[in-house]
C-alpha cells in the first residue's frame, strides 16, 4: 500500500530576515531602477567603449538599414552572421533610433542586463527561493557577467535572458491557472528568445527540473505534454544554428576533429572551469588559453570523474534534498550547448568563454543566496554583513574589469598581458595598428600568430599587406602565395596578390588575380576597383569602365571608388560623364582636395572655366591642399 505523498521539496516561502533587508519591500519599479542605477555605476568605464571584435556585424550594416533590409534580416539566410533575426531586428531599430553612437548601445545593454537581474528576482519569488533579491544583486554585479555586458554583440545574451526570463515566468503561471493565453503568451516569449539565441533551448528542458524539484516526479500530460512544442523548435532552431555555424561561420575542419573521448573529457573540464570562474572570478579573459584535449593523457580525466563522482552524491542524497542536484542539472544542462560536444566557431581559439555561460549562472546564483538565507537564519548580523562585502567586493571587481572594454586595443593588450599564446589577440591587435599607420608593429604581431597557428591564412594575407603597406611588394608575394595555397579560395589574398604584382610593375600578370577574385566572391568591390585600376594602368580606358561601374554599385559610399571611376571616364573621353562622380566624391567628403581638382579640370576640359575656377579655387583653400 502506498504511503502519503511526499511534500513538495520546497525552500522556505520568505526570505531570511537576516539578509532581505528593507530595500526588498521597494515596489517592482523601484528595485529595477535600483538595479539599473547599480548596473550603470559598475559598467560605467564601458560606457564610452568603442566598437570591438565584431560589433560591426552586428550593428547593422547600411545595406539592412531599410525596411528591404529588414526583410531580408528576417527572410535571407546569410544576410547576418548567424540567424537570429530578433537580435538583428533589435540592432536594426536601435540604429534607427540612434544611429552608430556606441554609448546609447551599452547602456541599452546594461538595461537589459538589470531587466535579466529583475526578472531573476521575480521567478525566484515565484518559486519561493528565499533570498530572491541577494541573487539577483549577485548576478548583476558579478564579474563574470561584464564580457556579456561590455560587448555590445553579446546583446544577445542580455537581451534572449529577458525573453527566457519572461517566458518562465508567464509559463509557471500557466503552470497554475492552467489557461490557454497565458501558455500562448508564454510560448510567443520563448520564440522570440529562440530567434535572439539558440542556447535558450534548454529553457523547456528547464521548467521540467523545476517540476520535477517541486514534486519530486514528472505527470506526462501536465508537465511534459505542453512543452513538447517548445523541446521540438528548440531542436529546430539547433540545427539551424548548429548548420550557420559550419557551414557559414567555419565551425569545421581541423580544429575542429575530436574523438568522443576527447569531447566527453573535455565537457567535464569546462564545467569545472566554470564553477572556478564564478566562484573566484580572477583572472577573467576576453581570450583564454586553449587546451589540447588528449584522452590518452590520465590528469585529464580527473574533470569527468569529479564531475560523475559530484553527480553520484547528488543523485544519493536527492531523496532528502533535491534543490542541489536540480541546480546542478540547470547548470551544466544550460551550459550543454557549449560542452564541446556540437562544434561552435570560438572553439577555434578556445574551448571556454565568459559569455558562454551568462545563463547557466543563474542556478549557481540561485543556490548561493539560499544558503544565505540558511545561514542568516542562525548567523543575522554576520550574513548581512558577508553579504554587503561580497556584493561590494564584485562590484568593485566588475568596475575594473569594464575598464579593459574600453577599446578594442586596451581589450587584446589585457588579453595578451595574461594569455600571450592567443593568437587572436595577436592577430587583431595587428589589424588596428596597421589601419592606425603602424604596419611595422602590425608585422610583429602577425609573425607571432604564424608561429602559434602556422597554417593561418587570415595571418600570411595580413602580413602581405602590411608588407606592401611598407612599399615591401616583393617581400608580401610569397606571404599572398602561401595564404593561397592554405586557402584556394580566399578572394581577398587573390586581389592583394594581384596589387603587389602590379606594384611591382607586373600588370599584366596581376589582370588575372583580380578576375579571379571578383569570381570568386562576386560582391567584393575591391577586386572590381583594382581590376579597373590595372587596366588603367595599361591604357585600356574603355575596358576599366564596366568595372568601376560595377564596384560604385557595390560600394557606392566610397570616396575613392567615386574618384577613380571620374577619372576613368575622364580619361575614356566621357569628361561629362565624370562629372556626377566627382560631385559625389565632394558631397561624401566636403574636404577632398583631389576630387574638387579633379572636377575642375574635367570642367576646363568642357569649357565651363568659371565653374572650374570656382572648384580650383576651393581646392587650394582646403586644408591639404599645399598652398
Amino acid at each position: 500500500m502506498k504511503g502519503p505523498p511526499r511534500p513538495a521539496n520546497r525552500l522556505p516561502p520568505t526570505p531570511s530576515s537576516a539578509v532581505r533587508g528593507q530595500a526588498w519591500s521597494l515596489p517592482p519599479a523601484a528595485i529595477y531602477a535600483l538595479l539599473l542605477g547599480l548596473g550603470i555605476i559598475v559598467y560605467f568605464p564601458a560606457l564610452g567603449g568603442q566598437l570591438l571584435w565584431d560589433d560591426s556585424g552586428h550593428v547593422t550594416r547600411p545595406d539592412l538599414r531599410s525596411l528591404a533590409g529588414l526583410g531580408r534580416i528576417w527572410f535571407e539566410f546569410g544576410a547576418t552572421q548567424q540567424y537570429y533575426p530578433v537580435l538583428h531586428s533589435a540592432f536594426w531599430l536601435e540604429h534607427l533610433l540612434w544611429g552608430d553612437a556606441t554609448l546609447a548601445y551599452h547602456l541599452a545593454n546594461v538595461a537589459l542586463h538589470a531587466a535579466v537581474a529583475f526578472l531573476f528576482g521575480l521567478t525566484l519569488r515565484r518559486l519561493t527561493l528565499p533570498c530572491a533579491w541577494l541573487a539577483a544583486a549577485l548576478f548583476l554585479l558579478h564579474p563574470v557577467c561584464v564580457e556579456s555586458v561590455a560587448w555590445i554583440s553579446e546583446q544577445k545574451n542580455t537581451l534572449s535572458a529577458v525573453f527566457y526570463l519572461g517566458a518562465a515566468l508567464v509559463y509557471l503561471r500557466f503552470d497554475r491557472d492552467r489557461r490557454p493565453a497565458l501558455y500562448a503568451a508564454a510560448t510567443m516569449l520563448f520564440l522570440l528568445a529562440l530567434l535572439t539565441k539558440t542556447v535558450t533551448a534548454s529553457l523547456p528542458a528547464a521548467l521540467l527540473v523545476v517540476f520535477w524539484w517541486q514534486r519530486g516526479k514528472l505527470d506526462w500530460r501536465r508537465d511534459v505534454l505542453p512543452l513538447v512544442p517548445w523541446l521540438l523548435a528548440g531542436a529546430g532552431m539547433g540545427w539551424i544554428t548548429a548548420h550557420f555555424e559550419r557551414v557559414l561561420i567555419g565551425a569545421q575542419g581541423a580544429d575542429f576533429t575530436l574523438d568522443f573521448a576527447s569531447r566527453v573529457m573535455l565537457a567535464g573540464r569546462v564545467v569545472w572551469f566554470y564553477v572556478g570562474k564564478l566562484l573566484w572570478p580572477a583572472p577573467l579573459l576576453f581570450v583564454y588559453p586553449r587546451w589540447t584535449p588528449d584522452a590518452s593523457v590520465a590528469w585529464q580525466w580527473l574533470y569527468p570523474a569529479a564531475a560523475l563522482l559530484a553527480l553520484g552524491i547528488l543523485l544519493g542524497t536527492s531523496r532528502r534534498q533535491r534543490g542541489s542536484l536540480a541546480a546542478t542539472l540547470l547548470f551544466v544542462g544550460t551550459l550543454f550547448p557549449v560542452l564541446g560536444f556540437f562544434n561552435v566557431f570560438p572553439f577555434v581559439f578556445s574551448y571556454v568563454a565568459d559569455h558562454f555561460q551568462y545563463l547557466a549562472s543563474l542556478s549557481f546564483f540561485a543556490v548561493v543566496a539560499a544558503g544565505a538565507g540558511r545561514a542568516g537564519r542562525h548567523f543575522p548580523r554576520a550574513t548581512r554583513v558577508a553579504a554587503l562585502l561580497i556584493l561590494v567586493l564584485l562590484g568593485g571587481l566588475t568596475w575594473r574589469q569594464s575598464r579593459i572594454y574600453r577599446s578594442a586595443t586596451t581589450l587584446y593588450e589585457a588579453t595578451l598581458q595574461e594569455n600571450p599564446q592567443a593568437w587572436l589577440a595577436h592577430h587583431n591587435l595587428a589589424i588596428i595598428l596597421a589601419n592606425s599607420g603602424h604596419a611595422d608593429a602590425a608585422i610583429l604581431h602577425l609573425e607571432t600568430v604564424l608561429q602559434l597557428r602556422p597554417n593561418y591564412a587570415p595571418a600570411e594575407n595580413n602580413l602581405g599587406d602590411d608588407l606592401l603597406r611598407l612599399d615591401r611588394a616583393a617581400d608580401a608575394i610569397p606571404h599572398f602565395r602561401r595564404a593561397l595555397e592554405l586557402q584556394p579560395d580566399y578572394a581577398v589574398a587573390r586581389c592583394n596578390l594581384g596589387v603587389a604584382l602590379a606594384a611591382l610593375g607586373r600588370t599584366e600578370e596581376a589582370l588575372p588575380h583580380f578576375e579571379a577574385a571578383a569570381r570568386l566572391n562576386p560582391t567584393y568591390g575591391e577586386a572590381e576597383l583594382n581590376w579597373g585600376l590595372a587596366l588603367m594602368l595599361t591604357r585600356r580606358f574603355p575596358e576599366a569602365v564596366p568595372h568601376f561601374e560595377r564596384a560604385i554599385r557595390l560600394e557606392p559610399a566610397s570616396v575613392y571608388f567615386q574618384l577613380m571611376y571620374g577619372r576613368a571616364l575622364a580619361n575614356a573621353g566621357q569628361p561629362g560623364g565624370a562629372i556626377p562622380h566627382f560631385e559625389t566624391a565632394i558631397r561624401l567628403d566636403p574636404n577632398s582636395v583631389e576630387a574638387e581638382t579633379e572636377l575642375a579640370s574635367v570642367l576646363a576640359r568642357l569649357g565651363r572655366s568659371n565653374e572650374s575656377a570656382v572648384h580650383a579655387r576651393r581646392a587650394r583653400e582646403l586644408p591639404g591642399s599645399g598652398r
